[in-house]
This record gives C-alpha cells, structure tokens and sequence, in this order.
C-alpha cells in the first residue's frame, strides 16, 4: 500500500474517479492539495470567488453528466461555496464540494486559529446530501469513493468532504479503491405492466419531462413517438427532447396552455420531475388520479402529487422496460397535431408574458443548434423570455437555477459548461442585478480565452422585486440600480464589452463573440434596446 500525503491522496483518488477539472482557489490551509495537482493530469481553474466556483462546478456537471468538483480552503472559503451548494441540492446536481477543516485535536470550543468556524461540518451539512469528516489519511481515497457512488446512485446530489488541515500535509498509508459502478434500478415489474396497460388506452397522452429525464432522452423521445404524445417539459428539463421536434411542446409548466394540456389528458407520464412549485408557480395541477410517475427518489415519488400508477427505478432503465412493455403501437398523427395545438397556445403565452423580451428571444434563436448551450440566470429575460419563448436542441441546453433562485449563477455556470466538450457554443444570460453578483468571473473567462458572449439585460434594478412591491402597494424602493458600465467593466477585466444601440444588432453581435478571442460582453436595454449612455 502507498504511503503518500493527505493532499496527494486525495488528488490521487480524484483521478482514479475520472475528474478531470476541477474548480477553486488555493488558500493557506489547502496548499499540499494545490502542491499535488501541480503534478496531476486534472486542470485546476481558478474563478475570482468561492461562489463562482461552486457555480462552475454545476454547470461543468449538468453538461457533462459527471460530477463537478469545487475545492476551497476553510471557513470563510467553503461557506462562500455554500450558496451553490445549495442550488446544486435544489437542482440534483452532483458537485463533490472539498474543503479543510480544523486539525484533528482541535478544542471543540476553538482557539481562534485562522478560518476557524464554530462548526463548519454542521454548516455544509444542512445543505447538501451529506458531509463527511476523515479523520486518517487512509481514509481519504475511500471517502472519495463513497462520495462518488453517492452522487451516481439514487437521485444525484451535492456532497462536502472536509479534511482536517494537519491530515493534508500528514504522511500515511493510502489504499487504491477503483470507483463503485452504480447498478441499473428497474421498477417492479407488475407497475410495469399496469402503466402500459393504461397507457395503451390513452387517447390524450402527455409526458412531462424533468432534470432527472435528461439522462434517458433518446428513451424519452422513443416513448413519445410510440405513443404519439405531446411533450412538456420543466425548466431543468428543457431541450431533453429537441425543442424542434414534431412532438416537443417546450418548457414552462406555469403556463397556462400548459396547465390546460395536462388537465385535459387522460393519462400524464411525469419522468425525473418534482412537479415542483418553482416550476408550476400558480399551485399544483390535480393529475393525481391520472399520473404516472417516473422517478428514482421513493420521497419524490409522493412529492406534490400521488401517482396511480409508481414506477420507481433510474429513468433510463424505466423508460426501456416501459417501451418493452408497449410493444409496436399503432402511432398516428393525431399527437403531432395535438402538439402543434399546443405549441400555437404556448406561444401566445409567451407572447402575453414575455412580449418585452421578444427582441432578444428572436436574436438567439437563428443561433441555436445541437451545439449550443445558454446559461441563464435568475432574471426576468429568462423566466418570463427565454424559458418558454427559445426553442433548445439538447438536453443541458438550458442551464437554470430553477429551485434555489439564485442570483449570479448564469455566468460561471457557462465557464464550467465551456470546459466540458470542444465545439459546445456557450451563451451566457444575466440580468443587471445578477451580473454584479459574479461580475468578476468575466476575469475566469478572460484567463481561460472563452469565446463567451455574455449578454446583460439591463432594466435598472431588481424588477421583479420592484413588481412585487408595487403589487403588494407598498412603496417601491432599495430595487433601483444603475451607474454600472459593464463594457468598461467587461474591458477592465480583459473582455470585450459592446453597448447595443438596437435589437437589430443582437444576431450578428453574440455570433461574432462566438468566435472572438476572448469573451464579450454585451450590454442591452430590457427589451433589446441601448442602455442609457455612462458619458
């Protein structure tokens, strides 16, 4: 058995786990870790934040399908990345979160030694699957393992590992442990059965797909073609199946044509979805009685709905026994044009909701093929624009923080996505309010040579909260914002940085920062037009 470092170790364990990336910032507490990457084929990127980096890791993860790594120093560091933390839990999104922790013996009730935090194990534990403490460094490579086939088995979430500051640097023993393959879960066969036989009776059938269906989509779009079924989709799910299918509806489950397509059905497939209220906004959709749910989470499987019918088991291995079990059914056209009913509505709701940003909808959409990736944020051109309003190819297509909310993500989401695959084409989406959260990240990409456009739609503030308050009748103030030339910013941070004087320039600029030598940054007006003038 090897002796090594803890750092070594860990890097070590790592790499036998396929990591190839990783994403933090070298602090005082996790120099050997840093020490032994120096020697390590895994690419260590630096992001200007602890948040960032957390951020990078998920969009690195819900492209690429294998778990991110955020790696950070103590206290402070690793409690910067716990609001990405979260917003992977909210999202099931696997990112390995590594940090330090206080020596072995440290005194429970602290010294005051630098980074010291009154208990940050119990703080990462409240917001991700777990978090695990070694206390040897034979243990590391095996907590690597455990922490790997957590994320890869069952329903994928976030996990922290911290590592005792003196363990890092400590020589031990440090066993090879090869990683855990995770085993296929197929559901009970009899459920099996009874959803197909409801399903062979369906005259109306949709299906909903979630994040937890991005997995199985060419399962997915099998089982629409079989049964001749409308697709919709939630906003982790968009583009799981190609948006420009003749059966693909889109994304958005609070729209109103939508709510209105699954109370009509007779019989609703809901495959990796929470059916959750951030998704559905106005309240639950009363399906229960014509539900079949698709999931791999037993807690889930009771989540906002009771199914009829409960199909328990990873998406890919459901949705094959489910397509064994229907056979050749006799597909018709009726469903194509059921969809196209339905895409007509979807659309005249996205005109109500999302006239204001048409502009920008209607300049990324000649841009929008199987390569190409936009990474959005928390912000009103893509909750009521982009969601509902731009068609997406691929699965990941549509990168959002849809259960945590969170403001910032958009931009080092599409860092971690650029990194993932060659030929992948990243567009990044962020309000003005958001945009100041992560705006030092525009320096990551810089560093990198990104050639990411970063689109900031600027309406002067937090709008939604501004909406908010004027709908409650309170007095509408702390929302307004402004001041902020982002292209100068952008420039000083080694971008480009354009001002849009008019829509019409949208297209034709992000397909130009496509192919820039670095990122750039385009500034427009909420809605496509110029911002007000910074001279």
């Amino acid at each position: 058995m090897p002796e090594s470092t803890g750092g070594a170790a860990l890097v070590r364990a790592l790499e036998n786990h396929g990591v190839n990336t990783v994403f933090g910032i070298p602090g005082t507490h996790n120099l050997e870790v840093y020490a032994a990457l120096a020697d390590s084929p895994i690419r260590a990127v630096l992001p200007r934040h602890e948040q960032g980096a957390g951020y990078a890791a998920d969009g690195y993860a819900r492209v690429s399908g294998r778990p991110g790594v955020c790696l950070t120093t103590t206290g402070p560091a690793i409690l910067n990345a716990a609001a990405a933390a979260a917003q992977a839990w909210s999202d099931s999104v696997p990112v390995l979160f590594i940090s330090p922790g206080m020596p072995l013996g440290h005194p429970g009730r602290g010294t005051g030694l630098l980074h010291e935090v009154k208990d940050q194990h119990a703080a990462l534990d409240a917001v991700v699957a777990y978090s695990h403490r070694v206390t040897a460094v034979g243990e590391i490579p095996q907590a690597v393992a455990q922490a790997f086939a957590a994320m890869r088995t069952g329903r994928p979430r976030p996990v922290h590992l911290e590592i005792p500051l003196d363990l890092l640097d400590a020589v031990g023993e440090a066993p090879e442990i090869s990683p855990i393959e995770p085993a296929s879960t197929r559901a009970p066969s009899e459920a099996v059965a009874a959803a197909a036989t409801r399903l062979r009776a369906a005259q109306r059938p949709v299906l909903v797909a979630g994040g937890g269906s991005r997995v199985a989509s060419d399962l997915l779009r099998d089982l629409a073609e079989v049964l001749a079924a409308p697709v919709v989709t939630s906003a982790n799910g968009k583009g799981t199946l190609d948006e420009q299918h003749p059966l693909s509806v889109g994304a958005g489950l609070h729209q109103p044509s939508i709510r209105a397509l699954l109370e009509d059905a007779d019989v609703v497939v809901a495959v990796g979805t929470e059916l959750a209220p951030s998704d559905l906004w106005d309240g639950p959709i009363d399906v229960d009685d014509k539900l079949i749910r698709i999931d791999i989470d037993g807690a889930a499987m009771l989540t906002n709905a009771n199914p009829v019918e409960r199909l328990m088991g990873d998406a890919p291995a459901v949705l094959g026994q489910l397509l064994d079990a229907l056979g050749d059914l006799d597909a018709s056209d009726e469903g194509a044009r059921h969809a196209e009913t339905a895409r007509r509505a979807l659309r005249d709701d996205v005109t109500a909701e999302g006239a204001l940003w048409r502009p920008l909808i209607d300049a990324l959409a000649p841009l929008v093929d199987e390569r190409t990736i936009i990474a959005g944020d928390s912000t009103m051109a893509c909750y009521y624009g982009l969601l509902s309003g731009l068609r997406v190819r691929r699965p990941a297509g549509f990168l959002y923080p849809t259960g945590g909310g969170t403001l910032g993500y958009g931009l080092p989401a599409a860092i971690g996505a650029s990194l993932t695959e060659p030929g992948l084409r990243i567009i990044a989406v962020l309000g003005d309010g958001g945009m100041m959260f992560t705006l030092p990240e525009l320096a990551t990409a810089a560093t990198l040579r990104l050639p990411l456009p970063v689109i900031v739609v600027d309406n002067g503030g937090y709008g939604e909260i501004a909406h908010e308050m004027a709908d409650r009748g309170d007095p509408v103030h702390s929302v307004r914002l402004g001041g902020v030339d982002f292209p100068a910013a952008a420039r000083a941070l080694g971008c480009h940085g354009r001002t849009l004087l008019s829509p019409a320039e949208l297209t034709a600029a992000i397909a130009e920062a496509l192919t820039a030598d670095r990122p750039t940054l385009l500034h427009v007006r909420a809605g496509g037009d110029a911002p007000q003038s910074h001279e």
